[in-house]
């Protein structure tokens, strides 16, 4: 069993800094199982700890998980709908996804229970960059990738979509990167193009890349994947 100081353990659960639970252990406000603690302790992360007669709940592990979901599946946290995301990981506790890729597409979403993190990857103002790779129905012109690029008018929004990076990579395919996430946004742009999407693969979203992840599997983000994706997020403050 793993354990750790005292201190620490009332920090991370929100109860006051380590400085300040150093003085609550002093005075005599924490228990563990049943006993007054001692400065400097150290308690197995499953002990009972009472700060100033109520329990003390430890915060869950923050967990971020790089999928790369099936066409098919659908990125909504509603146990309801058929085919959900949370239902076909079926991770041991509770995450959700961070914003949507849509049933007929594939490839890279993250899950989290971490909602700030998940608010600030959501918030358009921040430009956060999502790369795909496009199969089009038809062979891809100089004049679809200027327009493309260039944004393109969507009628129900009303506006046009924010300027993006678009290469061509083969006869009919194309990557495209945007920073920011209307529904559909990349079907809707192609249609206004006069192309129709056949497959859409997300590949990347800011340092995250979907890399050779099988498709229905998943992994943790590495501890550096995680570091610059926080520092990134950190810097929209």
């Amino acid at each position: 069993m793993e354990d750790i100081r005292l201190n620490k353990y009332l920090s991370d659960a929100g109860v006051c800094s380590r400085r300040e639970a150093d003085r609550q252990i002093e005075a005599g406000h924490v228990l563990v199982d049943g006993v007054p603690a001692t400065l400097g302790a150290r308690i197995a992360t499953d002990a009972k700890v009472v700060y100033c007669g109520k329990p003390v709940v430890p915060v869950e592990e923050k967990v971020i998980l790089l999928v790369n979901k099936p066409k098919g599946i659908v990125c909504t946290s509603e146990k309801m709908e058929k085919n959900n995301i949370v239902d076909y990981i079926h991770y041991p506790i509770r995450l959700y996804p961070v914003g949507r890729l849509d049933k007929d597409s594939r490839g890279l979403i993250l899950m989290t229970n971490d909602g700030e993190l998940s608010n600030r990857l959501l918030k358009a103002r921040y430009y956060h960059e999502k790369e795909y790779l496009v199969t089009v129905n038809r062979e891809i012109t100089a004049e679809f990738v200027q327009k493309m690029s260039a944004g393109v008018y969507i009628e129900e929004e009303g506006k046009k979509t924010r300027p993006c990076k678009v290469k061509k990579t083969s006869r009919n395919q194309f990557h495209i990167i945007l920073t920011q996430g209307w529904k559909r946004q990349i079907r809707r742009m192609c249609e206004a193009c006069g192309m129709r999407v056949e497959d859409l693969q997300r590949i990347r979203i800011e340092n995250i890349t979907l890399g050779d992840v099988p498709e229905g599997s998943y992994r943790k983000l590495t501890a550096e994947e995680e570091r610059e994706l926080r520092r990134r997020l950190a810097g929209d403050r």
